[in-house]
């Protein structure tokens, strides 16, 4: 059976779909398996701060186009 590492889109993937709950069985055990938990506390990180910043942003938005 051939080893399957985490690529950097895979990872990017794995980011977002246990960010929203969606995280396959197989893509779970993969990250287990073959990522670094480092990276994915990091990209976890990065990822809520980016997060956070896209929804002010929005909320910015839609407060300044509301007030018109």
């Amino acid at each position: 059976k051939k080893k399957r590492g985490i690529t950097p889109l895979s990872f990017m993937a794995s980011l977002f779909a246990g960010a929203f709950g969606v995280q396959s069985e197989a893509n779970r055990e993969r990250d287990f398996q073959h990522g670094k938990f480092s990276h994915f506390i990091i990209g976890g990180i990065i990822f809520a701060v980016l997060f956070v910043i896209a929804v002010i942003a929005v909320v910015q938005i839609v407060l300044k186009t509301a007030g018109s």
